[in-house]
């Protein structure tokens, strides 16, 4: 397929990026950048090879039309740049990458698991998980860093997964999803690095679905060994990697969104603005999201030749549907540099849009309202007290390091006299 001609960037203050770059996020979702492709070149064209490249869209209309359009795009040759140029192995069994209207049919039973009243259920487990994340105390710790552990300790109860495992899977689900960043890259490389974690994962959870056959049990592994696809029983290796998908899916969706926030929040006293303010909580959480946008983008592909911002792309080729710009989208958000925890409305494309949408989304809102219930409650402030290092990652974008300084509540104002 002969790849189409870029478009000029080149007048002045637009120079072309390479959008593969890690570095180009560097500091951060590259607003300005993005800002300028969305008013001169809504969807640009980014070689990766002589004959293979992609397309960017980075306006909220855009986005979320490439999203919800399944007629015209799938989620089957990957959604995730790793895979540009072949079909995903795990196409037609695996939530995030198969395509109505078997997807409905898969999708169906997880949400149920995953439904609103089913995690609720689990608040006080989750609080509990929460607490022992937070240090009570003046001493300085790494936000980012206890965050880390945050997207199991929902999903760990409701997988059934052993705690003394968790820490091992977040660290293989960042190296799945930040094989370019330091702390996780192998010595052989980023492909290396992605091919260990998916490896060591998949062996994880054919063992974890071996022991759920052997022993079953009502959890959400059970959910999935009850599926059935055209009347028989989904095989073990689609379980498998369905609980892949979830993982990496909470670890996305979830680490790296309350060190956004707070970094945000400690600049000017927000935190405790917010704090006096629960009637904003809800707002404010859906403002976290948008803001921090971990998930950069997912990719589709077209199933055949379709316009797009007034440019045809052709049948095959990709499309990266930039969620973190479109959350920042001028034409979809007033003041959209700025952190407002009372916004509304906030259609934010975080968890994305259409078929697709997190199937987790429930567990990760109720996750991050507990958690900012237990931080409002345990401390008045919540400054940065040292400097912030981010992901190096094109896909995914947030802190890996956060130092903060608590100022607790007196334990007697604290919920339940935590600690």
């Amino acid at each position: 397929m002969t790849p189409p001609r870029a478009p000029d960037l080149a007048a002045p203050g637009c120079a072309v990026p390479d959008l593969t770059d890690p570095d180009l996020y560097a500091d951060g979702h590259p607003l300005a950048l993005w800002r300028t492709m969305r008013a001169r070149t809504p969807l640009h064209w980014q070689p990766v090879a002589p004959d293979l490249g992609f397309w960017a869209a980075t306006r909220y209309a855009d986005v979320e039309r490439v999203l919800r359009d399944h007629e015209a795009f799938s989620s089957e040759h990957g959604t995730l740049l790793s895979l540009l140029g072949r079909r995903d192995p795990a196409a037609g069994h695996q939530l995030a990458a198969t395509d109505p209207p078997r997807h409905g049919r898969l999708r169906a039973p997880v949400h149920q698991a995953l439904r609103a009243g089913t995690v609720d259920a689990h608040r006080t487990e989750v609080r509990a998980g929460i607490r022992a994340l937070l240090p009570y105390g003046t001493e300085p710790f790494d936000f980012a860093a206890a965050m880390r552990a945050l997207p199991l300790v929902l999903l760990g109860v409701l997988m059934g997964l052993p705690e003394e495992d968790r820490p091992h899977l977040i660290h293989l689900a960042f190296m799945a999803s930040a094989e370019d960043d330091p702390d996780y890259r192998l010595p052989e490389g980023p492909r290396a690095t992605l091919q260990r974690a998916h490896r060591e994962l998949f062996a994880y959870f054919a063992d974890l679905v071996r022991d759920r056959v052997r022993r079953p049990r009502d959890d959400l592994v059970g959910v999935l060994l009850a599926q059935r696809r055209d009347g028989e029983r989904v095989p073990p290796s689609a379980v498998v990697s369905n609980c892949y998908s979830l993982l990496l899916g909470a670890v996305v969706s979830l680490s790296l969104v309350p060190a956004a926030a707070v970094r945000e929040l400690g600049r000017d006293g927000g935190f405790a603005r917010w704090a006096a303010r629960p009637d904003l909580l809800d707002s404010g959480i859906e403002e976290a999201l948008r803001w921090a946008t971990p998930g950069r983008y997912f990719m589709r592909t077209a199933k055949r030749p379709v316009h797009v911002a007034g440019t045809e792309v052709a049948e095959g080729q990709a499309v990266l549907a930039f969620l973190a710009a479109a959350n920042r989208d001028e034409r979809a958000f007033a003041e959209p540099d700025v952190f407002d925890v009372a916004r509304r409305p906030n259609r934010h494309l975080a968890f994305g849009a259409g078929h697709h949408y997190c199937v987790g989304s429930n567990m990760a809102r109720l996750t991050l309202r507990l958690l900012f219930e237990e931080l409002f409650a345990m401390y008045a402030s919540l400054d940065v007290v040292g400097e912030p290092v981010r992901v190096r990652s094109m896909f995914l974008g947030g802190y890996k390091a956060l130092p903060v300084r608590g100022r607790p509540r007196p334990k007697s104002q604290t919920r339940g006299g935590h600690p």
